[in-house]
Protein backbone atom coordinates (compact mmCIF):
# COMPACT_ATOMS: atom_id res chain seq x y z
CA UNK A 1 0.00 0.00 0.00
CA UNK A 2 0.80 3.42 -0.46
CA UNK A 3 1.38 5.31 2.67
CA UNK A 4 2.67 8.52 1.35
CA UNK A 5 3.91 10.69 -1.72
CA UNK A 6 6.24 13.36 -1.74
CA UNK A 7 6.52 16.16 -4.43
CA UNK A 8 9.10 18.97 -5.01
CA UNK A 9 9.22 20.83 -7.84
CA UNK A 10 7.67 18.59 -10.38
CA UNK A 11 6.39 20.98 -12.66
CA UNK A 12 3.27 23.58 -11.03
CA UNK A 13 3.89 21.28 -7.88
CA UNK A 14 6.19 22.92 -5.81
CA UNK A 15 5.77 20.56 -2.83
CA UNK A 16 3.25 18.04 -2.19
CA UNK A 17 2.96 15.92 0.85
CA UNK A 18 0.15 13.12 0.16
CA UNK A 19 -1.13 10.90 2.77
CA UNK A 20 -2.85 7.50 1.21
CA UNK A 21 -5.06 5.78 3.55
CA UNK A 22 -6.30 1.92 2.67
CA UNK A 23 -9.77 1.43 0.69
CA UNK A 24 -11.11 4.25 -1.77
CA UNK A 25 -9.10 7.64 -2.27
CA UNK A 26 -10.47 9.79 -4.80
CA UNK A 27 -8.91 13.05 -5.98
CA UNK A 28 -10.79 15.62 -8.21
CA UNK A 29 -10.03 19.11 -9.35
CA UNK A 30 -10.26 21.77 -12.05
CA UNK A 31 -8.98 20.90 -15.74
CA UNK A 32 -5.63 21.64 -15.30
CA UNK A 33 -5.34 21.81 -11.76
CA UNK A 34 -2.44 19.47 -11.64
CA UNK A 35 -4.03 15.74 -10.80
CA UNK A 36 -2.28 14.05 -14.19
CA UNK A 37 1.23 15.49 -12.31
CA UNK A 38 0.76 13.61 -9.41
CA UNK A 39 -0.08 10.49 -11.29
CA UNK A 40 2.98 11.43 -13.68
CA UNK A 41 5.13 11.74 -10.20
CA UNK A 42 3.96 8.27 -8.94
CA UNK A 43 4.93 6.56 -12.78
CA UNK A 44 8.33 8.54 -12.35
CA UNK A 45 8.80 6.99 -8.83
CA UNK A 46 8.28 3.78 -10.49
CA UNK A 47 10.86 3.70 -13.06
CA UNK A 48 8.70 5.17 -16.32
CA UNK A 49 10.16 6.66 -18.67
CA UNK A 50 10.17 10.34 -17.92
CA UNK A 51 12.21 13.94 -18.85
CA UNK A 52 13.89 16.16 -17.65
CA UNK A 53 11.26 18.95 -18.70
CA UNK A 54 9.60 17.63 -15.45
CA UNK A 55 11.43 19.72 -13.33
CA UNK A 56 10.05 22.53 -12.14
CA UNK A 57 11.24 26.08 -14.04
CA UNK A 58 14.13 27.78 -12.33
CA UNK A 59 14.46 24.42 -10.04
CA UNK A 60 17.66 22.76 -10.56
CA UNK A 61 15.78 19.37 -9.88
CA UNK A 62 12.78 17.45 -9.08
CA UNK A 63 11.73 14.72 -6.81
CA UNK A 64 9.32 12.46 -5.40
CA UNK A 65 9.27 10.01 -2.50
CA UNK A 66 6.93 7.47 -2.01
CA UNK A 67 6.49 4.91 1.45
CA UNK A 68 4.67 1.90 1.09
CA UNK A 69 4.28 -0.87 3.43
CA UNK A 70 3.60 -4.00 1.79
CA UNK A 71 3.57 -7.80 2.49
CA UNK A 72 4.09 -8.96 -1.24
CA UNK A 73 6.71 -11.70 -1.34
CA UNK A 74 7.66 -10.91 -4.52
CA UNK A 75 8.93 -7.44 -3.22
CA UNK A 76 11.13 -9.56 -0.56
CA UNK A 77 12.17 -11.81 -3.60
CA UNK A 78 13.28 -8.86 -5.57
CA UNK A 79 14.80 -6.66 -2.53
CA UNK A 80 16.71 -9.91 -1.65
CA UNK A 81 17.98 -10.61 -5.58
CA UNK A 82 19.35 -6.80 -5.41
CA UNK A 83 21.15 -6.91 -1.76
CA UNK A 84 18.56 -4.58 -0.72
CA UNK A 85 17.98 -4.83 3.21
CA UNK A 86 14.46 -5.27 3.93
CA UNK A 87 12.80 -3.56 7.03
CA UNK A 88 11.15 -5.57 9.48
CA UNK A 89 7.78 -3.81 9.22
CA UNK A 90 7.32 -4.40 5.43
CA UNK A 91 7.89 -0.59 4.66
CA UNK A 92 9.70 0.45 1.10
CA UNK A 93 11.17 3.95 0.56
CA UNK A 94 11.50 4.52 -3.03
CA UNK A 95 12.73 8.13 -4.12
CA UNK A 96 13.76 9.31 -7.59
CA UNK A 97 15.22 12.62 -8.25
CA UNK A 98 16.01 14.66 -11.81
CA UNK A 99 18.27 16.84 -12.44
CA UNK A 100 17.18 19.76 -14.96
CA UNK A 101 20.75 18.11 -16.85
CA UNK A 102 18.47 15.29 -17.23
CA UNK A 103 20.75 12.80 -14.50
CA UNK A 104 18.36 10.66 -12.52
CA UNK A 105 19.75 9.44 -8.98
CA UNK A 106 16.99 6.05 -7.82
CA UNK A 107 16.98 4.86 -4.17
CA UNK A 108 15.42 2.46 -2.65
CA UNK A 109 15.37 1.96 1.31
CA UNK A 110 18.04 4.40 0.63
CA UNK A 111 20.42 2.10 -1.49
CA UNK A 112 21.22 3.54 -5.13
CA UNK A 113 19.43 1.71 -8.14
CA UNK A 114 19.06 2.13 -11.43
CA UNK A 115 15.35 3.11 -12.93
CA UNK A 116 15.16 -0.29 -14.80
CA UNK A 117 15.37 -1.73 -11.18
CA UNK A 118 12.64 0.85 -10.12
CA UNK A 119 10.86 0.08 -12.85
CA UNK A 120 11.24 -3.60 -11.88
CA UNK A 121 10.20 -3.13 -8.07
CA UNK A 122 7.37 -1.12 -9.10
CA UNK A 123 4.82 -3.76 -11.39
CA UNK A 124 4.98 -5.64 -7.97
CA UNK A 125 3.68 -2.08 -5.88
CA UNK A 126 0.63 -0.39 -7.93
CA UNK A 127 -0.84 -1.01 -11.18
CA UNK A 128 -1.91 1.80 -13.28
CA UNK A 129 -4.92 1.59 -14.97
CA UNK A 130 -5.88 4.70 -17.58
CA UNK A 131 -7.33 5.97 -20.59
CA UNK A 132 -4.00 3.95 -22.34
CA UNK A 133 -5.56 0.53 -20.70
CA UNK A 134 -8.35 1.39 -22.28
CA UNK A 135 -6.90 1.83 -26.24
CA UNK A 136 -5.80 -1.93 -25.38
CA UNK A 137 -9.14 -3.17 -25.94
CA UNK A 138 -9.02 -1.80 -29.23
CA UNK A 139 -6.04 -3.39 -30.72
CA UNK A 140 -6.97 -7.34 -30.81
CA UNK A 141 -3.26 -8.32 -30.39
CA UNK A 142 -3.70 -7.66 -26.89
CA UNK A 143 -6.72 -9.37 -26.29
CA UNK A 144 -5.21 -13.15 -25.61
CA UNK A 145 -3.15 -11.84 -22.81
CA UNK A 146 -6.10 -11.56 -20.76
CA UNK A 147 -7.16 -14.83 -21.12
CA UNK A 148 -3.94 -16.12 -20.45
CA UNK A 149 -3.75 -14.20 -17.46
CA UNK A 150 -6.45 -15.20 -16.37
CA UNK A 151 -5.68 -19.01 -17.09
CA UNK A 152 -2.23 -18.26 -15.17
CA UNK A 153 -0.73 -19.76 -18.78
CA UNK A 154 2.59 -17.79 -17.65
CA UNK A 155 4.72 -20.57 -17.13
CA UNK A 156 3.31 -22.42 -20.22
CA UNK A 157 3.63 -19.74 -22.18
CA UNK A 158 7.31 -19.55 -21.53
CA UNK A 159 7.63 -22.73 -22.42
CA UNK A 160 6.17 -22.49 -25.47
CA UNK A 161 8.06 -19.64 -26.42
CA UNK A 162 11.18 -21.45 -25.51
CA UNK A 163 10.27 -24.29 -27.59
CA UNK A 164 8.88 -22.32 -30.39
CA UNK A 165 12.82 -20.20 -30.27
CA UNK A 166 14.14 -23.21 -30.70
CA UNK A 167 12.05 -24.28 -33.38
CA UNK A 168 12.91 -21.49 -35.75
CA UNK A 169 16.77 -21.50 -34.83
CA UNK A 170 16.57 -25.05 -36.18
CA UNK A 171 14.65 -23.79 -39.52
CA UNK A 172 17.46 -21.11 -39.83
CA UNK A 173 20.25 -23.73 -39.72
CA UNK A 174 18.55 -26.17 -42.14
CA UNK A 175 18.38 -23.29 -44.25
CA UNK A 176 21.77 -22.51 -43.97
CA UNK A 177 22.59 -26.22 -45.56
CA UNK A 178 19.96 -26.61 -48.23
CA UNK A 179 22.30 -25.37 -51.40
CA UNK A 180 22.51 -27.32 -54.76
CA UNK A 181 25.51 -29.75 -55.52
CA UNK A 182 27.21 -27.40 -57.89
CA UNK A 183 27.64 -24.51 -55.19
CA UNK A 184 28.73 -26.73 -52.96
CA UNK A 185 31.87 -28.14 -55.30
CA UNK A 186 32.36 -24.43 -55.69
CA UNK A 187 32.61 -23.79 -51.74
CA UNK A 188 35.06 -26.22 -51.30
CA UNK A 189 37.55 -25.46 -53.80
CA UNK A 190 37.74 -22.40 -52.51
CA UNK A 191 38.55 -23.30 -49.16
CA UNK A 192 39.99 -25.99 -50.17
CA UNK A 193 42.41 -23.62 -52.07
CA UNK A 194 43.10 -20.93 -49.06
CA UNK A 195 43.55 -23.79 -47.03
CA UNK A 196 46.51 -24.80 -49.02
CA UNK A 197 47.89 -21.94 -49.67
CA UNK A 198 47.57 -20.81 -46.30
CA UNK A 199 49.74 -24.30 -45.06
CA UNK A 200 51.85 -23.81 -47.99
CA UNK A 201 53.08 -20.75 -46.85
CA UNK A 202 54.67 -22.95 -43.80
CA UNK A 203 53.85 -19.86 -41.48
CA UNK A 204 55.83 -19.77 -38.22
CA UNK A 205 54.28 -16.83 -35.76
CA UNK A 206 56.78 -14.01 -35.11
CA UNK A 207 58.65 -15.05 -38.29
CA UNK A 208 57.24 -11.51 -40.40
CA UNK A 209 58.81 -9.43 -37.35
CA UNK A 210 62.37 -11.88 -37.23
CA UNK A 211 62.05 -10.89 -41.27
CA UNK A 212 61.69 -7.29 -41.22
CA UNK A 213 64.28 -7.19 -38.08
CA UNK A 214 66.68 -9.20 -41.23
CA UNK A 215 65.63 -6.58 -44.13
CA UNK A 216 66.55 -4.03 -41.68
CA UNK A 217 69.53 -4.80 -41.39
CA UNK A 218 70.73 -6.08 -44.86
CA UNK A 219 69.53 -2.48 -45.37
CA UNK A 220 71.57 -1.09 -43.55
CA UNK A 221 74.63 -3.07 -44.02
CA UNK A 222 77.14 -0.74 -46.00
CA UNK A 223 76.92 2.16 -43.13
CA UNK A 224 77.29 -0.60 -40.47
CA UNK A 225 80.63 -1.79 -42.36
CA UNK A 226 81.66 1.73 -42.37
CA UNK A 227 80.47 2.34 -38.95
CA UNK A 228 82.46 -0.55 -37.56
CA UNK A 229 85.78 -0.33 -39.55
CA UNK A 230 86.15 3.05 -38.78
CA UNK A 231 85.89 2.33 -35.41
CA UNK A 232 88.50 -0.73 -35.34
CA UNK A 233 90.94 1.84 -37.05
CA UNK A 234 90.43 3.98 -34.25
CA UNK A 235 91.42 1.10 -32.13
CA UNK A 236 94.29 -1.10 -33.92
CA UNK A 237 95.69 2.18 -35.58
CA UNK A 238 96.28 2.70 -39.58
CA UNK A 239 98.96 3.29 -41.68
CA UNK A 240 101.94 4.59 -39.36
CA UNK A 241 99.62 6.08 -37.14
CA UNK A 242 99.51 3.99 -33.77
CA UNK A 243 95.57 3.17 -32.37
CA UNK A 244 93.83 3.63 -29.07
CA UNK A 245 94.70 -0.06 -27.99
CA UNK A 246 98.48 0.41 -28.81
CA UNK A 247 98.60 3.63 -26.81
CA UNK A 248 96.74 2.69 -23.84
CA UNK A 249 99.54 -0.12 -23.55
CA UNK A 250 102.57 2.15 -23.95
CA UNK A 251 100.39 4.47 -21.38
CA UNK A 252 100.64 1.60 -18.96
CA UNK A 253 104.49 0.57 -19.56
CA UNK A 254 105.50 4.49 -18.28
CA UNK A 255 103.93 4.05 -15.74
CA UNK A 256 105.02 0.49 -14.63
CA UNK A 257 108.24 2.35 -15.10
CA UNK A 258 108.09 4.79 -12.47
CA UNK A 259 105.48 3.34 -9.86
CA UNK A 260 108.71 1.88 -7.60
CA UNK A 261 109.44 5.54 -7.00
CA UNK A 262 105.41 6.99 -6.37
CA UNK A 263 103.57 3.99 -4.59
CA UNK A 264 100.07 5.52 -6.15
CA UNK A 265 100.97 5.18 -9.70
CA UNK A 266 100.68 1.37 -9.34
CA UNK A 267 97.31 1.62 -8.71
CA UNK A 268 96.27 3.72 -12.06
CA UNK A 269 98.80 1.51 -14.01
CA UNK A 270 96.81 -1.43 -12.92
CA UNK A 271 93.24 0.40 -13.77
CA UNK A 272 94.45 1.25 -17.15
CA UNK A 273 95.70 -2.06 -17.71
CA UNK A 274 92.01 -3.15 -17.30
CA UNK A 275 91.35 -0.64 -19.68
CA UNK A 276 93.26 -2.48 -22.17
CA UNK A 277 92.35 -5.62 -21.92
CA UNK A 278 88.40 -4.54 -22.26
CA UNK A 279 89.72 -2.43 -25.22
CA UNK A 280 91.93 -5.20 -26.79
CA UNK A 281 88.34 -7.24 -26.44
CA UNK A 282 86.40 -4.33 -27.90
CA UNK A 283 88.73 -4.81 -31.13
CA UNK A 284 88.62 -8.32 -31.82
CA UNK A 285 84.56 -8.25 -31.46
CA UNK A 286 84.53 -5.50 -34.06
CA UNK A 287 86.99 -7.52 -36.30
CA UNK A 288 84.71 -10.42 -36.28
CA UNK A 289 81.73 -7.99 -36.79
CA UNK A 290 82.64 -6.89 -40.27
CA UNK A 291 83.44 -10.51 -41.11
CA UNK A 292 79.98 -11.46 -40.01
CA UNK A 293 78.67 -8.44 -41.59
CA UNK A 294 79.45 -9.72 -45.51
CA UNK A 295 76.38 -8.69 -47.51
CA UNK A 296 74.86 -11.42 -49.15
CA UNK A 297 72.93 -10.11 -52.06
CA UNK A 298 71.21 -12.91 -52.88
CA UNK A 299 69.85 -14.02 -49.23
CA UNK A 300 68.75 -10.28 -48.89
CA UNK A 301 66.62 -10.96 -52.03
CA UNK A 302 65.48 -14.02 -50.66
CA UNK A 303 64.34 -12.43 -47.20
CA UNK A 304 63.10 -9.49 -49.36
CA UNK A 305 60.71 -12.35 -51.62
CA UNK A 306 59.28 -14.30 -48.54
CA UNK A 307 58.12 -10.86 -46.90
CA UNK A 308 56.31 -10.01 -50.40
CA UNK A 309 54.71 -13.07 -50.12
CA UNK A 310 53.71 -13.41 -46.84
CA UNK A 311 52.75 -9.69 -46.87
CA UNK A 312 49.84 -10.61 -49.78
CA UNK A 313 48.53 -13.52 -47.88
CA UNK A 314 48.45 -11.25 -44.98
CA UNK A 315 46.00 -8.86 -47.08
CA UNK A 316 43.77 -11.91 -47.67
CA UNK A 317 43.73 -14.10 -44.58
CA UNK A 318 45.10 -11.55 -41.72
CA UNK A 319 47.43 -9.12 -40.56
CA UNK A 320 49.12 -11.56 -38.73
CA UNK A 321 50.42 -15.43 -38.90
CA UNK A 322 48.67 -16.17 -35.84
CA UNK A 323 45.17 -14.43 -37.80
CA UNK A 324 46.38 -16.37 -40.83
CA UNK A 325 46.73 -19.85 -39.56
CA UNK A 326 42.93 -18.94 -37.26
CA UNK A 327 41.68 -18.04 -40.79
CA UNK A 328 42.79 -21.49 -42.14
CA UNK A 329 41.37 -23.59 -39.40
CA UNK A 330 37.96 -21.79 -39.64
CA UNK A 331 38.60 -22.68 -43.37
CA UNK A 332 38.87 -26.30 -42.17
CA UNK A 333 35.95 -26.59 -39.96
CA UNK A 334 33.50 -24.99 -42.83
CA UNK A 335 35.14 -27.46 -45.16
CA UNK A 336 33.98 -30.16 -42.39
CA UNK A 337 30.75 -28.56 -42.48
CA UNK A 338 29.60 -28.69 -46.15
CA UNK A 339 31.50 -32.31 -46.85
CA UNK A 340 29.50 -33.53 -43.88
CA UNK A 341 26.43 -31.09 -44.44
CA UNK A 342 24.17 -34.21 -46.00
CA UNK A 343 24.24 -36.17 -42.58
CA UNK A 344 23.87 -32.67 -40.48
CA UNK A 345 20.91 -32.01 -42.73
CA UNK A 346 19.25 -35.27 -41.78
CA UNK A 347 20.32 -35.02 -38.78
CA UNK A 348 18.87 -30.88 -38.17
CA UNK A 349 15.60 -32.55 -39.82
CA UNK A 350 14.96 -35.02 -37.03
CA UNK A 351 15.43 -32.43 -34.45
CA UNK A 352 13.00 -29.87 -36.82
CA UNK A 353 10.07 -32.85 -36.20
CA UNK A 354 11.26 -33.26 -33.01
CA UNK A 355 10.66 -29.88 -32.11
CA UNK A 356 7.94 -29.12 -33.99
CA UNK A 357 5.83 -31.80 -32.25
CA UNK A 358 6.88 -30.29 -29.16
CA UNK A 359 5.66 -26.76 -30.56
CA UNK A 360 2.40 -28.39 -31.69
CA UNK A 361 1.58 -30.16 -27.92
CA UNK A 362 2.63 -26.95 -26.30
CA UNK A 363 0.62 -24.82 -28.59
CA UNK A 364 -2.39 -27.67 -28.21
CA UNK A 365 -2.25 -27.59 -24.33
CA UNK A 366 -2.13 -23.31 -24.80
CA UNK A 367 -5.33 -23.58 -26.87
CA UNK A 368 -7.26 -26.34 -24.41
CA UNK A 369 -6.64 -24.27 -21.52
CA UNK A 370 -7.52 -20.83 -23.25
CA UNK A 371 -10.99 -22.34 -24.44
CA UNK A 372 -12.06 -22.97 -20.97
CA UNK A 373 -11.09 -19.86 -19.66
CA UNK A 374 -12.52 -17.75 -22.31
CA UNK A 375 -15.87 -19.08 -21.94
CA UNK A 376 -15.63 -18.17 -17.88
CA UNK A 377 -13.47 -14.53 -18.83
CA UNK A 378 -17.08 -14.05 -20.93
CA UNK A 379 -19.32 -15.02 -18.01
CA UNK A 380 -17.93 -13.25 -15.94
CA UNK A 381 -17.23 -9.81 -17.91
CA UNK A 382 -21.08 -9.82 -18.70
CA UNK A 383 -21.84 -10.28 -15.12
CA UNK A 384 -19.35 -7.44 -14.40
CA UNK A 385 -20.75 -5.26 -16.58
CA UNK A 386 -24.61 -6.25 -15.88
CA UNK A 387 -23.88 -4.30 -12.87
CA UNK A 388 -22.18 -1.73 -14.37
CA UNK A 389 -25.41 -0.51 -16.51
CA UNK A 390 -25.00 -2.94 -19.67
CA UNK A 391 -27.56 -5.45 -18.73
CA UNK A 392 -28.29 -6.60 -22.62
CA UNK A 393 -24.56 -7.01 -23.26
CA UNK A 394 -22.83 -9.84 -24.99
CA UNK A 395 -19.56 -10.63 -24.30
CA UNK A 396 -17.78 -13.45 -26.37
CA UNK A 397 -13.86 -14.33 -26.73
CA UNK A 398 -13.89 -15.62 -30.16
CA UNK A 399 -10.91 -17.45 -31.15
CA UNK A 400 -9.49 -18.22 -34.74
CA UNK A 401 -6.65 -21.10 -35.00
CA UNK A 402 -3.83 -20.14 -36.66
CA UNK A 403 -0.40 -21.32 -37.49
CA UNK A 404 1.79 -22.14 -34.91
CA UNK A 405 3.46 -18.42 -34.08
CA UNK A 406 4.94 -16.57 -30.95
CA UNK A 407 2.37 -17.11 -29.11
CA UNK A 408 0.57 -20.07 -29.78
CA UNK A 409 -1.87 -21.16 -32.35
CA UNK A 410 -4.50 -19.17 -31.24
CA UNK A 411 -6.00 -15.63 -32.84
CA UNK A 412 -8.32 -14.41 -29.83
CA UNK A 413 -10.54 -11.41 -30.05
CA UNK A 414 -13.48 -9.71 -27.81
CA UNK A 415 -16.83 -9.55 -29.14
CA UNK A 416 -19.69 -7.14 -28.02
CA UNK A 417 -23.33 -7.25 -28.87
CA UNK A 418 -23.88 -4.07 -26.63
CA UNK A 419 -27.64 -4.35 -27.22
CA UNK A 420 -30.48 -6.88 -28.06
CA UNK A 421 -31.18 -8.28 -31.44
CA UNK A 422 -27.75 -7.66 -32.66
CA UNK A 423 -25.28 -9.86 -33.29
CA UNK A 424 -21.69 -9.93 -31.65
CA UNK A 425 -18.79 -7.89 -33.65
CA UNK A 426 -15.74 -7.03 -32.98
CA UNK A 427 -15.15 -4.77 -29.91
CA UNK A 428 -12.96 -2.34 -31.51
CA UNK A 429 -15.55 -1.39 -34.25
CA UNK A 430 -18.03 -0.88 -32.14
CA UNK A 431 -17.54 0.21 -28.63
CA UNK A 432 -18.13 3.48 -27.62
CA UNK A 433 -15.82 5.03 -25.29
CA UNK A 434 -17.79 4.79 -22.31
CA UNK A 435 -18.07 0.88 -23.09
CA UNK A 436 -14.43 0.68 -23.22
CA UNK A 437 -14.28 2.37 -19.81
CA UNK A 438 -16.89 0.05 -18.35
CA UNK A 439 -15.15 -3.51 -20.18
CA UNK A 440 -11.94 -2.39 -18.82
CA UNK A 441 -12.86 -1.80 -15.63
CA UNK A 442 -15.22 -5.06 -15.33
CA UNK A 443 -11.87 -7.03 -16.72
CA UNK A 444 -9.52 -5.65 -14.37
CA UNK A 445 -12.06 -6.65 -11.65
CA UNK A 446 -12.38 -10.09 -12.77
CA UNK A 447 -8.55 -10.56 -13.00
CA UNK A 448 -7.96 -9.03 -9.95
CA UNK A 449 -7.46 -12.15 -7.61
CA UNK A 450 -4.71 -12.91 -10.51
CA UNK A 451 -2.10 -10.92 -8.50
CA UNK A 452 -0.98 -9.85 -5.71
CA UNK A 453 -0.66 -6.02 -6.46
CA UNK A 454 -1.97 -4.07 -3.30
CA UNK A 455 -2.35 -0.69 -4.83
CA UNK A 456 -4.38 0.11 -8.24
CA UNK A 457 -4.53 3.43 -9.50
CA UNK A 458 -7.08 4.01 -12.02
CA UNK A 459 -6.57 7.71 -13.78
CA UNK A 460 -9.74 9.53 -15.44
CA UNK A 461 -11.10 5.68 -16.16
CA UNK A 462 -14.33 7.25 -16.56
CA UNK A 463 -13.98 9.03 -19.47
CA UNK A 464 -17.36 8.80 -21.57
CA UNK A 465 -19.38 7.24 -19.04
CA UNK A 466 -22.32 9.30 -17.28
CA UNK A 467 -25.60 9.09 -15.55
CA UNK A 468 -26.45 5.97 -13.90
CA UNK A 469 -23.51 4.68 -15.50
CA UNK A 470 -21.42 6.85 -14.07
CA UNK A 471 -23.06 5.80 -10.53
CA UNK A 472 -22.78 1.94 -11.14
CA UNK A 473 -18.86 2.78 -11.92
CA UNK A 474 -18.45 4.31 -8.47
CA UNK A 475 -19.81 1.72 -6.77
CA UNK A 476 -17.61 -1.14 -8.86
CA UNK A 477 -14.99 1.22 -7.43
CA UNK A 478 -15.41 1.04 -4.31
CA UNK A 479 -16.39 -2.62 -4.56
CA UNK A 480 -12.84 -3.07 -6.07
CA UNK A 481 -11.13 -1.18 -3.04
CA UNK A 482 -12.42 -3.99 -0.63
CA UNK A 483 -9.29 -5.53 0.86
CA UNK A 484 -6.65 -2.89 -1.01
CA UNK A 485 -6.41 0.65 -1.77
CA UNK A 486 -7.43 2.10 -4.90
CA UNK A 487 -6.38 5.84 -5.96
CA UNK A 488 -8.94 7.27 -8.42
CA UNK A 489 -8.46 10.40 -10.44
CA UNK A 490 -12.45 11.13 -11.74
CA UNK A 491 -14.72 14.17 -12.92
CA UNK A 492 -17.76 12.68 -12.04
CA UNK A 493 -19.35 13.21 -8.52
CA UNK A 494 -21.28 9.81 -8.37
CA UNK A 495 -17.58 8.21 -8.83
CA UNK A 496 -16.06 10.76 -5.83
CA UNK A 497 -19.09 10.54 -3.53
CA UNK A 498 -18.07 6.61 -3.49
CA UNK A 499 -14.54 7.70 -1.84
CA UNK A 500 -13.45 6.77 1.53
CA UNK A 501 -10.95 9.25 1.26
CA UNK A 502 -10.90 12.65 -0.79
CA UNK A 503 -7.84 15.11 -2.05
CA UNK A 504 -8.82 18.36 -4.17
CA UNK A 505 -6.26 19.46 -6.03
CA UNK A 506 -6.33 23.32 -7.07
CA UNK A 507 -4.00 25.52 -8.49
CA UNK A 508 -3.76 29.03 -7.67
CA UNK A 509 -1.39 31.96 -8.69
CA UNK A 510 1.85 34.09 -6.77
CA UNK A 511 4.09 36.56 -7.74
CA UNK A 512 3.98 35.26 -11.37
CA UNK A 513 4.20 31.58 -10.25
CA UNK A 514 1.72 28.64 -10.73
CA UNK A 515 1.43 26.63 -7.72
CA UNK A 516 -0.79 23.51 -7.01
CA UNK A 517 -1.96 22.18 -4.26
CA UNK A 518 -3.47 18.67 -2.51
CA UNK A 519 -6.03 19.06 0.57
CA UNK A 520 -7.57 16.39 1.87
CA UNK A 521 -11.45 17.08 2.74
CA UNK A 522 -13.83 16.72 5.46
CA UNK A 523 -17.24 15.46 5.13
CA UNK A 524 -17.92 19.79 4.71
CA UNK A 525 -15.47 20.26 2.05
CA UNK A 526 -16.14 16.60 -0.29
CA UNK A 527 -19.45 18.20 0.14
CA UNK A 528 -18.82 21.81 -1.72
CA UNK A 529 -16.15 19.72 -3.89
CA UNK A 530 -19.23 17.61 -4.97
CA UNK A 531 -21.43 20.27 -5.49
CA UNK A 532 -18.59 22.21 -7.63
CA UNK A 533 -18.33 19.04 -9.72
CA UNK A 534 -21.96 18.86 -10.00
CA UNK A 535 -22.20 22.65 -10.85
CA UNK A 536 -19.64 22.70 -13.16
CA UNK A 537 -19.06 26.55 -12.12
CA UNK A 538 -17.58 29.03 -10.43
CA UNK A 539 -20.18 29.26 -8.45
CA UNK A 540 -22.11 26.60 -5.71
CA UNK A 541 -25.88 26.80 -5.70
CA UNK A 542 -27.76 25.36 -2.55
CA UNK A 543 -29.71 23.26 -4.70
CA UNK A 544 -26.27 21.78 -5.65
CA UNK A 545 -25.34 21.39 -2.39
CA UNK A 546 -28.50 19.67 -1.11
CA UNK A 547 -27.74 17.23 -4.33
CA UNK A 548 -24.19 16.44 -2.73
CA UNK A 549 -25.72 15.83 0.60
CA UNK A 550 -27.78 13.19 -0.38
CA UNK A 551 -25.15 11.88 -2.46
CA UNK A 552 -23.02 11.21 0.43
CA UNK A 553 -25.82 10.32 2.63
CA UNK A 554 -26.59 7.69 0.66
Amino acid sequence: MLQNLKIENVAIIESADIFFENGLNIMTGETGAGKSIIIDSINAVLGERTSRELVRTGSNKASVTALFKTENKNVSVFLDECGIEAEADGSLLISRSISADGKNVCRINACPVTVGMLKSLGRELINIHGQHDSQLLLNPESHCSFIDRMAGNEKLLEEYKAAYDKLNALKREIASLITDDEEKNRKIELLTYQIDEIENAQLTVGEMDELKAVRTLHRNSEKIISAVNAAYSLLNGFDEAQGAVQQVKMSCSQLDGVSQYYQPLEETADKLREFYYQLEDVQDSLASTVDDLEYDPQYAQAVEDRLDYLNRLSRKYGATEADMLEFCEKCKAERREIEFSDERLLQLKAEEQKQRQLVISLADELTERRLATGKAFSEKVMTELEFLDMPNVIFETDRKEIAPAENGADEIEFLISPNLGENPKPLAKIASGGELSRIMLAIKNVLSDKDNIETLIFDEIDTGVSGRAASKLGKKLYEVSAGRQVICVTHLAQIAAQADFHFEISKSSKDGKTYTSVTPLDRDGRKHELARIIGGGESVTQTQLDMAEEMLTK
